[in-house]
C-alpha cells in the first residue's frame, strides 16, 4: 500500500487517515491537507488498484478487503488509535473498521456515505458502467464530473475540468478494478448494524448530491448512536473540493471537540 504522511511528524502526534471514494487517489484530499496538517499527522493513501499502490482489486472481499488495506497501513505506522475521514466509498471503509475494530477508531467523519446503497446511486452506477463498457474509458472519465460537482461550479472551472479529464484518462485504474469497486459499493449493507458503532461521528452531506441522496446521510446520523449531521445546500458529491473552506472549518470544529473515549 502506498501512503503519504503530511503535517506533524512525531510518532505520538494525533493521526487522521483520509480515504477517498471510487477514484481511490490520496490526492483527492489536497484541499484538506494543509488545514489538517497544523494539528495532525495526516495520512493519505492510494487504494489498492489505483495510483502508486496499483495492482488489482480482489474479486472477493468487498469493502472489508479495502478496510484491511487501511489496517495494514495502521500496523506499519504502529497506530493504536486514529481518527478517520472517508468520502463515499472511503466512508464505507471507515464504517467497516469501526464495526470490526472499534478500539482503533477515535473520531469518524463520513462524507456523502451510506449504510446501504440507494436506488438512485444504483441508477448512476448503471449509467457509468454502460459508458465504460460501450463507450470506453474516455467517455467514462468525461462523465465523471457530472456525478461529482454542481453544474455552475463545472461551468466556472473549465480548465480544472479539462485537466482532471486528461489526468483521469492517463491514470485510469482499469475496467476490472472499477467494476469490482462498484460491485463492492453495491453489496455493502450494514443498515441493521449502525447501532453497534460507538465512534463519535460527523456525517457530512449536501442537498444537491446527484450520486448519493442526502437522505442516506440522515439515515446514518439517526442510526449511529453518537453522530451529528452537517447538511448544507451546495457542494454536491465532492463538497470538500467545491466548498473547501467551509468544509475544513466544519471538520476541524468536530475534531477539536474533545470527547470522552467510548468503550
Amino acid at each position: 500500500m502506498h501512503f503519504d504522511v503530511h503535517g506533524l511528524t512525531h510518532t505520538d502526534a494525533r493521526t487522521i487517515i483520509l480515504s477517498s471514494g471510487l477514484g481511490g487517489s490520496g490526492s483527492y484530499w489536497t484541499p484538506q491537507i494543509e488545514a489538517l496538517s497544523r494539528d495532525f499527522r495526516v495520512i493519505t493513501y492510494d487504494h489498492r488498484g489505483t495510483g502508486k499502490t496499483g495492482g488489482e482489486v480482489p474479486e472477493a472481499g468487498g469493502i472489508a478487503a479495502m478496510a484491511d488495506d487501511v489496517l495494514e497501513i495502521a500496523l506499519e505506522l504502529g497506530l493504536e488509535r486514529f481518527d478517520f475521514m472517508g468520502h463515499a466509498l472511503g466512508g464505507l471503509v471507515g464504517l467497516d473498521i469501526a464495526l470490526r475494530r472499534p478500539d482503533l477508531i477515535g473520531q469518524l467523519i463520513l462524507v456523502n456515505a451510506w449504510s446501504k446503497a440507494d436506488a438512485q446511486s444504483g441508477r448512476c452506477f448503471d449509467v457509468r458502467i454502460e459508458l465504460l463498457e460501450r463507450s470506453g474509458v474516455e467517455m467514462f472519465v468525461k462523465a465523471q464530473p457530472l456525478f461529482l460537482y454542481p453544474a455552475v461550479w463545472m461551468s466556472e472551472n473549465p480548465d480544472r475540468m479539462a485537466a482532471d479529464e486528461a489526468h483521469g484518462v492517463a491514470h485510469f485504474q482499469g475496467k476490472t478494478n472499477v467494476l469490482r469497486r462498484i460491485s463492492a459499493l453495491r453489496a455493502f449493507d450494514i443498515d441493521d448494524k449502525l447501532s453497534e458503532i460507538a465512534a463519535h461521528t460527523l456525517v457530512v452531506a449536501t442537498h444537491d448530491d446527484l450520486l448519493v441522496p442526502y437522505t442516506r446521510s440522515i439515515r446514518l446520523a439517526e442510526g449511529l448512536p453518537h453522530a451529528e449531521l452537517a447538511l448544507t445546500n451546495f457542494g454536491a458529491h465532492a463538497v470538500n473540493i467545491v466548498e473547501p473552506e467551509e468544509f475544513n472549518r466544519t471538520i476541524l470544529r468536530f475534531l477539536s471537540d474533545a470527547r470522552p473515549e467510548i468503550r
